[in-house]
């Protein structure tokens, strides 16, 4: 087990929160509306300083108590919304955390999250900590990242996971367990509301769909058809 240095994983921390922070200030403005890039600095100017005050008057020392450290792909990721709001982001452009990477997410993190709170046992979390299958799965999880942004597939996300990976093998930053670079438990609760976002999506599309039902006209008796009388509905005209 090789653990990260104290003072890189102090400045990660402080470093991590501040860009995380911004990104979701930042995510919260309409789309709709362009975020002036003074005061996208201005964001991120505040975010820095919250997280960079001492002891408990950091934000990040509270951050740290709920979420521990931001893993390597949520900075990553954190990074990419920043500059997609520097460049003027539109509510077009491709989702950050698409559908299948969240479900993906999803799974995996509660196999972990399970794991490592002793239900399954399995010995899954703590193996990101070996001294040689965990370095092996980052350097091909590395060469998967690289291959698919030269072929140009999820380019954001791809860099995303290659930099944590590159800090992982680098610095074993941020807690020296390969899972802790590539999930947090933030990043989990933002792939479960993404997979709550689009199921309601999709049975809000399923409703609006269904053919509106018409209402029953009822047939004459045989005694009134007789009659001459006239098929009747029973709905006022």
């Amino acid at each position: 087990m090789i653990l990260p240095e104290l003072s890189w994983q102090f400045l990660y921390g402080r470093l991590a929160w501040a860009l995380v922070l911004a990104a979701i200030v930042a995510g919260s403005w309409p789309l709709a509306w362009r975020l002036p890039r003074r005061l996208l600095l201005a964001i991120v100017a505040a975010s820095s300083v919250l997280v960079a005050l001492p002891g408990e008057a950091s934000g990040a020392w509270h951050l740290g108590l709920a979420f521990q450290y931001p893993s390597g792909v949520l900075l990553g990721l954190a990074v990419v919304a920043l500059l997609r709001r520097w460049q003027g982001g539109s509510a077009d452009r491709a989702p950050l955390l698409p559908v299948r990477a969240a479900a993906l997410i999803a799974l995996v993190g509660a196999v972990l999250y399970l794991d490592a709170f002793g239900l399954l046992s399995r010995g899954y979390y703590y193996a990101g900590f070996g001294p040689n299958a965990a370095p092996l799965v980052a350097v091909l999880l590395a060469a998967a990242c690289a291959f698919a942004i030269i072929r140009g597939r999820a380019r954001e996300q791809s860099a995303a996971l290659l930099g944590a990976c590159a800090l992982f093998s680098l610095a074993r930053l941020p807690s020296g367990n390969l899972w802790d670079a590539v999930l947090d438990p933030l990043l989990w609760a933002w792939a479960l509301g993404t997979l709550l976002l689009a199921a309601l999506r999709r049975l809000r599309r399923a409703r609006r769909s269904l053919p509106q039902a018409e209402a029953p006209v009822v047939a004459p008796e045989p005694a009134l058809q007789a009659l001459g009388a006239e098929p009747f509905s029973p709905i006022k005209e």
